[in-house]
């Protein structure tokens, strides 16, 4: 890849405000009855001329007695930023003002706003791809001038993650990996430290162990970034395709293993919305990042392999690459001792088959962490889950015939063996949190294309604001 996937300027939101704008009535589901009480009779003639039921997620146009835009209005339910994508893609490509004369007058008006922009803002997503070169469409804007911070930041988020993983992996290596997180350094004015070649094999030899088949040699990314508050490190797997090595994967299987870069992808982004935001936070990002290839390089499975922590691990299985390259990233952050540590990786397919497609695998050493980031999840529709860190399957691990296990010997509980095999190389004392994600829409829905996807992500930075709120 010769170009920069990272690009300020691509997910800046543009909006002309010296548009005409038409008002964009948010109807609260409890105030329809209030609402079709404000129309004229024609716009509800209209309405029943075309069978349309008022209900939640339901949105269009009105027309004035000219048949000229009067007004449109939006039906909220639950799952607010998903009904606001959609209006997007639905209503006619004119700038909206927001109207919450039949929504509810409170402190959660903020809130929905926000909701509200960023789905308008989601909807106007496209994939990099020559069948779409430009990410501009003509659908419905918002005017976003008393709030387009927050939305701001979130949509880069996003969109830089859902571009890393749709990106080919013949284009996303691990060295074009580094230089997507050294721009996002250098635009925000974090420092950078890049650890590749011999340097890594001798201080991330688990790293360098899984990469070392691959033509483009592994690295890890370490980058730093504020001065004052809490330590926040996020370590992402940055896997950026998985053969699955010996253990080859069944072609089927291989298909989408360049979105095995989707923990690397989470934590980039993630990263942006906190330095686009500017929380008062001290923020380490580590990402390792390699191939898993085939080669006579390839390690072999029962190899016993050395890690950074000093841990002698005896690999079940090449195909579950992805523990041990965050082995060494995390062994790395917890020198510093952090106050929250937090990894993204596509890790098993075991959390796939417990929680579906959709809603990431949750596993974390406090408890009060994991409530926090599910009521996040919940109330702004970004799902996580938590599963147990089952002390009885650390026996699995300890089963090794020459040294600590990287799967265990069980076929039963994937999720949980694998997060409790990262937690060797944090502790538990640590307030640490690891999300096993599918980083894949298996279809499109509004807001929310085919392909690449963030998930957790506004969870996650919702926790982490609350913490350097609480600074």
């Amino acid at each position: 890849m010769t170009d920069c996937l990272y690009s300020p300027e691509r997910y800046q939101l543009q909006v002309d405000t010296n548009r005409q704008t038409v008002p964009l009535l948010i109807v609260d589901n409890q105030a329809v009855s209030d609402f079709t009480s404000h129309l004229s009779s024609a716009q509800i003639a209209s309405l029943k001329s075309q069978n349309i039921t008022l209900k939640a997620g339901r949105s269009g146009l009105l027309l004035d007695k000219d048949g000229q835009p009067d007004k449109a209005y939006l039906i909220l339910g639950d799952d607010v930023i998903w009904q606001a994508a959609s209006a997007a893609q639905s209503l006619p490509a004119h700038l909206y003002e927001l109207d919450f004369q039949f929504a509810k007058q409170d402190s959660e008006e903020q809130f929905i706003k926000d909701q509200i922009s960023l789905g308008f803002a989601l909807a106007h997503y496209q994939p990099l791809s020559k069948a779409s070169p430009s990410p501009d469409k003509q659908i419905a804007q918002l005017n976003l001038a008393s709030h387009a911070q927050n939305t701001q930041s979130l949509t880069e988020a996003i969109s830089f993650c859902r571009d890393l993983i749709n990106a080919p992996a013949n284009q996303l290596t691990p060295a074009q990996l580094a230089i997507e997180a050294k721009a996002l350094s250098d635009h925000y004015g974090a420092s950078y430290k890049l650890v590749s070649g011999k340097a890594l094999e001798t201080d991330f030899p688990a790293i360098h162990t899984v990469g070392r088949a691959a033509e483009v040699q592994p690295c890890l990314i370490d980058m730093s970034w504020g001065t004052d508050g809490p330590l926040i490190c996020l370590v992402g797997k940055g896997i950026t395709f998985d053969s699955g090595g010996l253990d080859l994967k069944p072609s089927r299987a291989m298909e989408m293993m360049k979105k095995d870069m989707g923990g690397a992808a989470h934590v980039l982004g993630l990263a942006a919305a906190i330095m686009q935001s500017g929380l008062k936070i001290r923020l380490r990002v580590v990402i390792a990042a390699a191939e898993n290839a085939v080669s006579q390089a390839s390690m072999r499975p029962m190899d016993v392999i050395d890690t950074k922590a000093g841990i002698k691990v005896e690999v079940g299985n090449t195909d579950a690459e992805g523990r041990l390259v965050l082995a060494d990233a995390l062994h790395l952050v917890c020198q510093d001792e952090p106050d929250f540590l937090l990894d993204f990786a596509t890790l098993t397919g075991a959390a796939r088959v417990a929680l579906g497609t959709e809603c990431p695998a949750l596993f974390c050493n406090d408890d009060k962490t994991a409530a926090s980031l599910m009521h996040h999840g919940a109330q702004l529709d970004d799902p996580v889950w938590q599963l147990p860190l089952f002390e009885p399957y650390e026996r699995f691990l300890d089963s090794g015939h020459m040294a600590l296990s990287s799967t265990g010997q069980s076929g039963y509980g994937g999720a949980i063996t694998a997060a409790l095999f990262l937690r060797r190389f944090t502790g538990k004392d640590i307030n640490w949190a690891h999300i096993d994600v599918m980083a894949w829409n298996l279809s499109s829905r509004a807001g929310r294309p085919k392909g690449g996807e963030a998930m957790g992500l506004r969870a996650c930075f919702a926790y982490i604001q609350e913490l350097a709120e609480a600074r």
